[in-house]
């Protein structure tokens, strides 16, 4: 029965996406460059749409279950780092802003081609994009997008700083360029965030078969100043790593409600 059901809710998950794909094109952009004075509102609109449309068949047929959102600031000058546990983290990450704010995120070149509506997403809200198996010019350009995405002031910037998702739950090593760039750019208030719970539902098949296990945590570790980007962020960008490290610990030692 679980894989019956965990088989329906990501089926239809995949139905809406492909689904939104033309309404993204079709009706989302001409929006957006009919009311230009609106655009970001417009954007960030249909991203907590396609959150709220792409979760709930996993919540109400599925039956995986979720934290209450966050409430995280929207706007420029707003950096989100969090663990890497699975794709659920960036719809967690989207429904913790305000429904008139979005976050963009820093995501790997290979979502830029062949997802339905994620492929074309990544592009609209101009996410910059990470290929580590990327020539030297690649590089290069993905670290101009990152440096551009820092300066922009109508989205926070979320940044995985493990580079890619864990397979134990564990928060591992941090890759230190992507970060270090963003907090050269410009001064920040740090969101430091932990997830939990969703690593062991990573892969397709334990997704679908464990989609009624998902119980999920998401919690603010601390809220830091990053006042002078011409520091040295190695010190900073270590002590956030410690805290998240520190909270994961705490949040898998309390008691379940």
């Amino acid at each position: 029965m679980k894989l019956v059901r965990g088989s329906i809710a990501l089926f239809l998950t995949l139905l809406f996406l492909t689904l939104g794909d033309p309404v993204q094109r079709f009706v989302v952009v001409p929006l957006a460059w009919l009311f230009p004075s609106r655009r970001t509102e417009i954007l960030a609109r249909w991203q907590h749409i396609m959150r709220w449309i792409s979760l709930s068949p996993i919540i109400y047929i599925g039956g995986a279950r979720f934290p209450r959102p966050l409430s995280i600031p929207g706007g420029g000058g707003v950096l989100i780092v969090m663990n890497h546990q699975s794709i659920f983290d960036i719809p967690l990450v989207v429904e913790s802003l305000p429904v008139n704010s979005f976050p963009r995120f820093v995501t790997r070149k290979l979502y830029f081609k062949g997802i339905p509506l994620v492929s074309h997403l990544v592009r609209l809200y101009e996410y910059p994009s990470v290929d580590p198996a990327g020539t030297p010019g690649e590089m290069k350009a993905s670290f101009a997008a990152i440096r551009d995405a820092a300066r922009k002031d109508d989205a926070p910037l979320c940044i995985f700083p493990e580079g890619t998702r864990t397979k134990d739950g564990e928060i591992g090593p941090f890759q230190p360029v992507g970060l270090k760039l963003i907090l050269k750019q410009r001064p920040w208030t740090v969101y430091v965030l932990v997830g939990d719970g969703y690593w062991k539902a990573a892969k397709m098949k334990d997704f679908v078969r464990g989609m009624s296990g998902v119980r999920g945590k998401l919690e603010v570790a601390g809220v830091f100043d990053w006042p002078d980007p011409t520091q040295d962020s190695r010190a900073f960008t270590d002590e956030l790593r410690k805290v998240m490290v520190s909270r994961l610990k705490e949040m898998r030692q309390a008691p379940r409600p």
